[in-house]
């Protein structure tokens, strides 16, 4: 009897030990040990993390700058699928190492995680049908009984449609990327998105428009989401970050695959 307890207790205590190790280790120390940049992504929104189903690849701005990151880190890159409903909890229950698909910085997920500093510009806007860009120019256009607003459920997009549009007509799509062709086709009206998805889709679809694209309801910026507990982690990627900034490769990337689609439109904005 007496050995059992005594072999629990030296198993109890190399448990503790192995833990306070990594504890201490840090999470950039465990990637860079794993070789492997785990990265969480919902893979569904256009044009900056998207699942193509034809080459099951991940494309677009933050899927290149997941790869830039991984680049410099000397380390392969790995993605985990995740979704906007559940993306908070798997980040906290260490699902991946950090989150790169079009996450808006908030005080709830700095409360919540840690988010990096901001690496792109955004803010809410519309996505309508072409023949409706006169008409939803305003919250209070949008805001009756008979527009039917699409989102697809758990991020911050319907949390915004929730609060500032409660007599509209909500519907909830499960698929963000199938959105924008079922307002073109007359399924809904209005989609509230963020500036870069709805100039990618005005500049893949003739029939979509985004008025308010200059003028957008909210400003934030996009950053990268990542477990508490990783602050070592936090001080790379920004860094990392940074550098992006300063060599130029953020402009490229946001040229490639958001601006020429958004410019398209600005010039057919009638001189002052």
């Amino acid at each position: 009897m007496k050995k059992a307890a005594s072999t629990f207790l030296i198993l109890a205590v190399a448990f503790t030990l192995a833990c306070a190790l990594a504890d201490a280790e840090g999470a950039l120390d465990a990637i860079l040990a794993r070789g492997v940049l785990r990265v969480g992504t919902a893979g569904d929104y256009r044009p900056m993390s998207y699942l193509d189903p034809e080459t099951n690849t991940y494309i677009g701005f933050d899927a290149e700058l997941a790869e830039d990151l991984a680049r410099s880190l000397g380390v392969a890159l790995a993605y985990v699928p995740t979704s906007w409903p559940t993306l908070m909890a798997d980040t906290q229950a260490g699902a991946f190492d950090l989150a790169i698909c079009g996450i808006t910085v908030t005080d709830a997920r700095r409360e919540a995680a840690l988010m990096s500093d901001g690496y792109l510009g955004n803010g809410k806007t519309v996505l309508c049908r072409a023949e409706d860009a006169g008409r939803y120019t305003s919250l209070e256009a949008i805001n009756r009984p008979e527009v039917r607003v699409m989102e697809n459920p758990g991020g911050l997009n319907e949390q915004f449609a929730r609060a500032n549009l409660p007599e509209a007509t909500l519907i909830i799509h499960p698929v963000n990327q199938e959105i924008p062709g079922l307002i073109a086709a007359g399924e809904a009206d209005v989609m509230i998105t963020e500036i870069m998805e709805a100039g990618y889709y005005v500049g893949q679809d003739s029939r979509l428009a985004a008025p308010l694209i200059f003028a957008p309801f909210t400003r934030g910026e996009l950053g990268i989401l990542m477990p508490r507990g990783s602050e070592d982690l936090l001080e790379r990627v920004n860094a990392f970050l940074a550098e992006e900034k300063e060599s130029g490769r953020i402009d490229e990337l946001a040229e490639r695959y958001i601006y020429r689609y958004i410019r398209t439109e600005e010039e057919l904005e009638p001189a002052a």
